[in-house]
């Protein structure tokens, strides 16, 4: 296992973007009607020049019409993988670089978007101190991040199969839903917290092992994966589905 939350990171998605995209597959059985992208959608303050550090995928930006209301997006991430993906987002500009080191000038930017990634560092107090820097007066940021009983039921998997290290909070740092709105109100003003509420029901095996697959720096043996399917097929048959609990929420505050 690795031995911080970054260098989790780095294996998971320096390389690679297809972990994050089977993490996100698996959220489609939402019981939600509503769709994470759209009900962020709802309730980011997007205004002006807009930077979203760790955009990933830049799944959001396929959801958020940027273009048709005017923004000025820049999207940043570490990761050489993901950025060749945000390069496909049209009219985003892309560096990749540290969330702790963002290289744009003091005051550059109306709003800053933190989409479940900083619970990733080991620092998550040094990219709010760069988000805050990086932001205008008066300028909003916008923070996902789970709570710390976020999707329980598939945490409890890799323990039981003998892999400790495929629980979330394994390989994460203190930022939570729980923890985060203090975080941010040491840098910013004006703190609200707003959850998302969905679970997850899942009705067949196959995206919670695509699921765990994901997680793991070194794949499932064989007998492993066995036994993660039982477990599933058993709460499939007896419930009708593999039901996960999520916690999300949106934090916003103002420089």
């Amino acid at each position: 296992m690795s031995s911080t939350p970054s260098a989790h990171a780095i294996s998971q998605y320096a390389s690679t973007t297809g972990n994050l995209t089977a993490r996100i597959a698996l959220h489609a059985y939402g019981t939600n009607p509503q769709g994470w992208f759209a009900w962020l959608d709802e309730r980011l303050p997007l205004s002006g020049k807009v930077l979203e550090v760790g955009a990933g995928t830049g799944k959001l930006w396929t959801h958020v019409d940027h273009a048709g209301r005017g923004l000025d997006l820049t999207l940043t991430d570490f990761s050489p993988a993901m950025c060749a993906q945000l390069r496909t987002i049209p009219g985003a500009q892309v560096r990749q670089c540290d969330a702790t080191q963002l290289p744009f000038a003091d005051a550059s930017f109306d709003t800053v978007v933190a989409n479940h990634m900083l619970y990733h560092l080991d620092d998550p107090a040094a990219a709010l101190r760069e988000f805050r820097r990086v932001l205008r007066p008066g300028g909003r940021v916008a923070v996902a991040v789970n709570g710390s009983d976020h999707l329980d039921e598939l945490n409890a998997i890799g323990p039981v199969i003998g892999r400790p290290e495929l629980a979330l909070h394994a390989t994460q740092n203190d930022f939570t839903a729980e923890t985060g709105p203090a975080y941010l109100a040491r840098h910013f003003t004006e703190v609200t917290v707003e959850r998302y509420h969905c679970d997850l029901d899942v009705p067949t095996t196959e995206p919670v092992l695509a699921y765990l697959a994901s997680m793991a720096n070194e794949p499932l043996t064989p007998e492993q994966r066995s036994a993660a399917h039982a477990l599933v097929q058993a709460r499939v048959d007896t419930e009708g589905g593999f039901r996960v609990r999520k916690h999300t929420v949106l934090i916003t505050a103002s420089r």
